[in-house]
């Protein structure tokens, strides 16, 4: 096949590859994304080491236990996700608590809108969707959930910080988290 003929494999037919010749398949798929992925492991951990070792981690897990489902948004969205979750865990064991991401920042939504035009159109309207949505929440809801999301902290550290109850916390996040669900149930379909 010609590089050319790779380019234009989809996602989905590069993983089903994978289980054939997984080196060429995660080859191209590393190729693909492989700057989003470092990208934003270096943003959010500060340094170069680990955001290598953790662009290696996503990838080696995307070929160890693939649980991506197209049906539910792109590759790019899930490595972005699965990038974002485990840079959050690295961060934490190593102690930080730092602002990750300004909510109306738009990196992570260029990060993932590498593809189509459609596609990026419609990963912009879901995050103007998802802003207005939280905005619209209760402030204590909002609070917390900004804290959990924007800072990557737990509920234990959130109640730490403002002083609040761990009671309260998982309380105003269950039902922040519920509202959104409530507001954004058709974008999770």
């Amino acid at each position: 096949m010609s590089a050319r003929g790779e380019d234009a494999a989809s996602d989905a037919e590069l993983l089903v590859a994978m289980r054939a010749d997984p080196a060429r398949a995660l080859g191209a798929l590393y190729d693909r994304y492989a700057r989003v992925v470092y990208g934003l492991a270096h943003t959010m951990l500060a340094n170069a080491t680990e955001a290598e070792d953790l662009t290696q981690d996503v990838f080696l897990a995307l070929c160890n236990e693939n649980r991506w489902d197209p049906a539910r948004g792109s590759l790019a969205a899930y490595l972005v996700i699965m990038t974002r979750s485990r840079a959050i865990d690295r961060l934490r064991v190593r102690g930080r608590t730092q602002r990750l991401f300004d909510p109306t920042d738009e990196a992570v939504t260029q990060a993932v809108s590498r593809s189509a035009p459609a596609e990026e159109v419609s990963v912009q309207q879901c995050g103007v969707r998802v802003r207005e949505a939280v905005a619209q929440l209760p402030d204590d809801q909002r609070r917390v959930l900004e804290l959990a999301y924007y800072t990557g902290l737990s509920q234990a550290e959130i109640a730490d910080e403002t002083g609040l109850p761990l009671g309260t916390v998982k309380t105003w996040t269950r039902k922040g988290l519920l509202a959104l669900r409530a507001r954004l149930g058709d974008l999770l379909r």
